[in-house]
């Protein structure tokens, strides 16, 4: 379908901030412009926390969200986007604030460290931790183990993916769902989606390109499923799945086919298409009724996966 003149307008109020593309300056400028960007305020919740856990690197800072009620909660592990390079605890903070309330969740979100200061799998790292470290504390943070779910959008969903397929393999933690927003799953620039959306649509291929050439060592990295999740040979034993994509978003293609990969195996998945979406649609439910639509789905998704028992 065409554009979605809701879509077309953030764009143009973009487009208004006229900030370089983050290909063509340096991370520390990418993560300065980034914070340029208008974001939207989450809802109210009962409690958050700022507090750091132990890393395999340096200690990881994380922001505990926990919703009105007595609890136990189900739990949330949620890893923010930005390519790897950008985004912090202040850019997920609406996101998790709308999943927190929405699902009915403590959410526990991560702040990882970036490339390319630190490469894969750095970041994949830290989030494997704090989500075994999630899971051995759910009942200091009124959560409940048994029900623990990961999540991400864009690079957050490629690590969210990667934790759960981690998880798998080391047999812990035991995870109940994976929520995946237009997640970054290959390193394949020649996808139709690539193709049709290279260039307008808010995330560029000469984007995507500088965030992999930053993640990676050596573009053979790439090979190994703990970076590239559709790169998996084995998708069995891996929690259900939601995984969200837009039409207008490069990385459209490699969502859904992951998503298809999961059915294929078995998991349980639902895989919807937002037409006449962009990229980062999911974090703009102040502008996009459909990026309204989707914090309900998910929501929906996660309190269906994480059911009060």
């Amino acid at each position: 379908m065409p554009l979605d003149p809701q879509a077309q307008t953030v764009l143009e109020v973009v487009a208004e901030l006229n900030l370089p593309a983050n290909h063509t300056v340096s991370p520390a400028e990418a993560r300065a412009n980034a914070k340029m960007r208008p974001r939207a305020i989450g809802p109210e919740v009962a409690k958050v926390e700022d507090r750091t856990i132990p890393g395999p690197g340096p200690d990881i800072p994380v922001r505990i969200y926990t919703p009105v009620g007595p609890g136990p909660f189900p739990i949330l592990a949620w890893f923010h986007g930005g390519g790897w390079v950008v985004g912090d605890l202040d850019s997920a903070d609406g996101t998790a604030r709308q999943l927190t309330v929405g699902a009915n969740c403590v959410t526990v979100s991560v702040d990882y460290r970036l490339s390319p200061e630190t490469k894969f799998p750095g970041a994949l790292n830290d989030c494997y931790t704090a989500t075994m470290w999630t899971a051995q504390h759910a009942a200091e943070l009124n959560g409940d183990a048994s029900r623990l779910a990961v999540g991400g959008d864009s690079a957050g969903g490629n690590l969210a993916a990667a934790v759960a397929l981690m998880a798998r393999d080391r047999q812990s933690p035991e995870l109940a769902f994976q929520l995946l927003i237009y997640p970054v799953t290959d390193r394949n620039f020649a996808t139709a989606s690539y193709t049709d959306n290279a260039e307008g649509y808010l995330l560029s291929k000469a984007s995507m390109e500088w965030y992999w050439d930053h993640y990676l060592s050596d573009p053979s990295e790439a090979l190994n499923p703990y970076a590239a999740p559709l790169q998996a040979k084995d998708f069995s034993g891996l929690p259900p799945a939601l995984v969200i994509t837009a039409e207008y978003d490069p990385l459209c293609d490699e969502g859904e086919a992951y998503g298809a990969r999961l059915k294929a195996a078995g998991i349980p998945t639902v895989c919807t298409r937002y037409d006449g979406m962009i990229h980062g649609f999911f974090g703009m439910w102040v502008a996009l009724d459909k990026g309204k639509r989707a914090i309900h789905e998910a929501s929906t998704a996660l309190r269906q996966a994480l059911g009060m028992s």
